[in-house]
């Protein structure tokens, strides 16, 4: 490279040695850059150092596993409209029948059977049952309570006042008991009545509750032909509406066991199910098996009332004996065998007692 050439300098350019100091400012402002940059790296180390000095919060294994909180913001139902409303209650009406007319045109075995396989049956059919009653004019439940509160008034086992056994306990039996209504309303009656009279006046009863459900805890799972308590045991036994089963008498036959003699025996059914429109055929069949015929109320439009009671055996010897003598002895006998033998070709439930069942809409 011809750096110098100048006219008269005779200089050769390769033997020129040039000036340092160029070159060493340079390396010193690089060097000063490098200095400059090693003092801002050992500031930035040491803050990440004091950072890392600072402590950490500790979290446990339970807390790195914990789920977020849900949002606490309720949850809105949304009411059904007056169209799903009515809908929702032709469908809940439609499986009530349903069911109401397979428990009045089955056995009891059966029924218990059907309830234990499909124990949803017995809360949907008294949904239902609930739902009727609210309808009609009278519910014959109340109307036993009441008859229990009157009768209250009275001495037991005295004329107008309540059947007790022989230690003037008063012990009821509530077959086909539902949701055990009666036995609810009886023992509060009875817990008021005893605190507001002298002790001499007290009265003691318990009420037993049979049905297909243990709906709560007063009631006791059985098929009603069958229950378990020992012979005359009872001094009432009710059947409010539970004479629903196709072998209905069997029924009868367990309520005349379970009672002692005078014990009562009470009937509510209503009155399209009787062939007779009046109920004397129904009458007539249960003096076969034993009863004596009290009394029978028909005023309530829906509903008749039948009472019974069980006879000591002193009346049942000189009723024997007095028939005997009018020589009906054996006629009474042959019309109860006769009734047995057109149970075993047909149910009871299809011609004594109609079955209960509502018209499909």
């Amino acid at each position: 490279m011809a750096l110098f050439n100048v006219e008269g300098w005779d200089l050769k350019s390769e033997k020129v040695a040039f000036d340092n100091s160029t070159t060493k400012s340079r390396k010193k402002a690089a060097s000063k850059k490098d200095g400059n940059d090693k003092v801002k790296r050992g500031e930035k180390r040491k803050r990440d150092d004091e950072e890392r000095k600072v402590e950490k919060p500790v979290v446990s294994e339970s807390d790195k596993h914990e789920p977020e909180p849900l949002s606490s913001s309720p949850i809105v139902k949304r009411e059904l409209t007056p169209l799903q409303k009515k809908m929702m209650a032709k469908l809940s009406g439609s499986r009530f029948r349903w069911i109401n007319e397979q428990l009045y045109t089955i056995s009891s075995g059966d029924a218990l059977r059907l309830v234990r396989e499909q124990p949803q049956l017995f809360d949907e059919y008294h949904d239902g049952f609930r739902s009727q009653v609210e309808s009609w004019p009278e519910n014959p439940v109340n109307v036993f309570v009441d008859q229990i509160r009157s009768r209250c008034d009275r001495p037991v086992n005295a004329p107008g006042g309540l059947p007790g056994l022989k230690n003037k306990e008063i012990v009821i039996a509530d077959m086909g008991c539902g949701e055990a209504q009666l036995s609810l309303e009886v023992n509060n009656f009875f817990q008021k009545y005893n605190k507001k009279v002298k002790r001499f006046q007290q009265k003691q009863c318990t009420v037993h509750s049979f049905d297909l459900k243990k709906a709560n805890n007063r009631i006791t799972v059985a098929d009603i032909k069958n229950v378990p308590l020992e012979d005359g045991s009872c001094s009432i036994v009710v059947f409010c509406l539970a004479l629903m089963g196709t072998n209905f008498l069997d029924f009868i036959k367990e309520a005349y066991r379970l009672l002692a003699p005078r014990g009562e025996l009470w009937i509510a059914e209503i009155k399209s199910r009787f062939a007779d429109q009046k109920g004397d055929e129904f009458v007539n069949a249960l003096k076969l098996y034993g009863f004596f015929h009290k009394k029978t109320d028909d005023e309530n439009k829906m509903f008749t009332r039948f009472e019974f009671f069980k006879p000591p055996q002193d009346i049942i010897e000189e009723r024997k004996a007095k028939l005997e003598r009018k020589q009906k002895f054996v006629e009474v006998e042959t019309e109860k065998e006769e009734l047995e033998r057109k149970r075993r070709k047909t149910a009871e439930g299809q011609w004594l007692l109609k079955p209960c069942i509502y018209k499909r809409r």
